[in-house]
């Protein structure tokens, strides 16, 4: 058989239920739906971490973004008066000295080509790391809605990853399309808004139509060269959608029934969508609960390409159950030592089963939820369950020492009434756009005010 070609797309800050085939009523995704309806859906997928760069570098390297010691966005939040804790210092690109996918897969046979959003580091870049071919924008990319583009560069992307299947199509390839969509801010055609004034963030809703509008373009254009029954079509996204007003936009989009969104460890901010579908391999109409990590795809993509897996990574492959078989029973485990943008702290969580702990840094406090019954994380079991939680600390702790992790420092300039504002008096964990009443909205406006107030000091 020959070796599988491989198309991968990930998308910038798509929420777990921003697709109509995860359950989204408002939004039209008639060709994703369709590529779930071909392949397997996941509905818990989880990011490396709950925010860009270090989400993507844990998938292009195979690594936890802990131990590469980049563990927020590029180039970091600078630190505010607000923090009890500092940040640490960060990496600021993955070195040449870590092995990226595209080396992986060069060695395997293929040819590999990037289009789109990097993001885990200006130099050295996608060339530079391996990829035969480049198309790189730039880290963001924002275009006027037309009859022939989206807010987002999203034909433009769509059209360079065709050109590049279409010079390779008589040899195994692998794209990787990174798209910007649906990131802030954005803007999409006035038609589409109109079309989908009755959802819950117009403008979004079309962002998303558009999108995928794209992704029926690229998988048609697949099954048009008759590559479809020998193409591996994966698509993801970085990390949770973005659940609270940042950067002018009042409103984004609702993780809904999860919790909080991009930029925390709960599962609104860490679980993503996740579709593949390889025709006569993958199951078709299947949903898969088991829990993977963007973490698991060079060593899932290597054994499903018949290549040698390495065991120097900290993914683990999947390919077995994505065949239908057995999915790796394990433990995952993150380390986030960053305030957000978005109102996040400093936190470690580990999933254990269908347990989920999570550990802030700052205070030292802890929380424990059973997810198979409280999938909103609303319901503390940490005082019933000491012994689970003292287990599930010691092992989260175990990891973050063979990861030979980065710590936060105490700061000697912490406003502590800035901080009790922020982040005590205000949960924005908690906030649900979905279901909030004017009260609440008020409230988070008022919130996003203070917290861009001492982002802007910072500066």
């Amino acid at each position: 058989m020959p070796q599988p070609n491989i198309v991968f797309v990930i998308c910038d800050d798509l929420g777990i239920n921003d697709l109509h085939c995860y359950g989204r009523r408002d939004h039209h995704t008639p060709h994703l739906d369709r590529l779930a309806e071909e392949g397997t859906r996941f509905s818990s997928a989880y990011a490396s971490q709950a925010i860009c760069s270090p989400s993507r570098a844990g998938l292009l390297t195979g690594l936890n973004p802990a131990r590469l010691h980049l563990t927020t966005f590029l180039p970091g939040r600078p630190d505010t008066v607000s923090q009890r804790l500092l940040h640490p210092e960060i990496m600021m690109h993955v070195p040449l000295s870590v092995k990226t996918m595209p080396r992986y897969f060069k060695e395997a046979g293929y040819t590999t080509g990037f289009v789109g959003k990097w993001h885990i580091g200006k130099d050295p870049g996608p060339a530079q790391h391996g990829f035969d071919h480049v198309y790189h924008p730039g880290e963001s990319m924002n275009t006027t809605p037309s009859d022939t583009e989206g807010g987002k560069a999203e034909y433009e992307l769509t059209r360079e990853a065709v050109r590049f299947i279409e010079s390779n199509k008589d040899r195994p390839f692998m794209v990787y399309l990174a798209h910007y969509t649906p990131h802030i801010p954005y803007k999409a055609a006035q038609h589409l808004i109109d079309k989908n004034k009755d959802a819950y963030e117009p403008v979004y809703a079309a962002l998303i139509e558009t999108l995928d509008d794209t992704i029926g373009m690229l998988a048609g254009k697949i099954d048009e060269l008759g590559l479809g029954d020998n193409t591996i079509f994966v698509f993801t996204s970085d990390n949770g959608g973005l659940h609270v007003p940042e950067g002018g936009h009042p409103r984004v989009t609702h993780n809904t029934p999860f919790r909080a969104g991009k930029g925390y460890v709960y599962e609104g901010g860490q679980r993503i969508p996740l579709i593949v579908r390889w025709p006569g391999h993958v199951p078709e109409k299947r949903v898969v609960d088991a829990p993977v990590n963007n973490t698991d795809w060079i060593p899932t993509l290597l054994q499903l390409a018949g290549a040698e897996v390495p065991g120097q990574l900290d993914g683990t492959s999947f390919a077995g159950g994505l065949l239908g078989g057995e999915f790796p029973d394990r433990s995952l485990f993150w380390h986030f030592p960053h305030y957000t943008n978005q109102g996040g702290r400093p936190s470690g969580a580990m999933r254990g089963g269908s347990w989920l702990l999570v550990e802030h840094y700052d205070d030292d406090g802890v929380e424990l939820y059973n997810l198979s019954e409280d999938i909103g994380e609303q319901n503390d079991r940490a005082a019933d369950f000491p012994e689970r939680v003292a287990l599930m600390r010691a092992a989260l702790e175990e990891w973050r020492k063979a990861n030979e992790v980065q710590y936060n420092t105490p700061n000697p300039d912490c406003d502590e009434e800035a901080f009790k504002r922020l982040y005590v008096g205000v949960d924005p964990s908690r906030f649900d756009p979905l279901n909030a009443d004017g009260r609440q909205w008020a409230m988070i406006d008022e919130w996003r005010k203070g917290m861009d107030g001492v982002c802007r000091k910072a500066r």
